[in-house]
């Protein structure tokens, strides 16, 4: 496995609580191997014409490219944002042993 095949997305939500719910479903379907939550984060962004500031708790998921579509629709259905954040970023480089386990854990079974 290539380095370029490997993802890092990111998404936030409003509580630990959700952040926990959200990466313990895509472990458990495979669509990622690893996510780690960290928080609390501070957003500010515009909304609905508003500028808006929350706490949020952002989670960091590592996948596969070939996972992504999947791991996409999980978090959009499982998600309580209108639009929430879900954006991939590619792994330029990473440790052979740690991308080769990164696959294994996101094959389906």
């Amino acid at each position: 496995m290539t380095a370029t095949t490997c993802l890092t997305v990111l998404t936030t939500t409003d509580s630990a609580e959700k952040a926990a719910e959200l990466a313990r479903g895509v472990i458990d379907a495979r669509l990622a191997a690893c996510a780690q939550i960290s928080a609390p984060v501070t957003s500010v962004y515009r909304w609905q014409g508003a500028i808006e500031t929350s706490e949020e708790w952002q989670i960091l998921f590592k996948t596969t490219t070939a996972r992504y579509e999947e791991l996409e629709a999980h978090l959009t259905a499982a998600h309580d944002y209108d639009t929430p954040e879900i954006i991939a970023l590619p792994v330029v480089r990473g440790s052979a042993a740690y991308l080769a386990w990164v696959a294994a854990e996101t094959t389906a079974p």
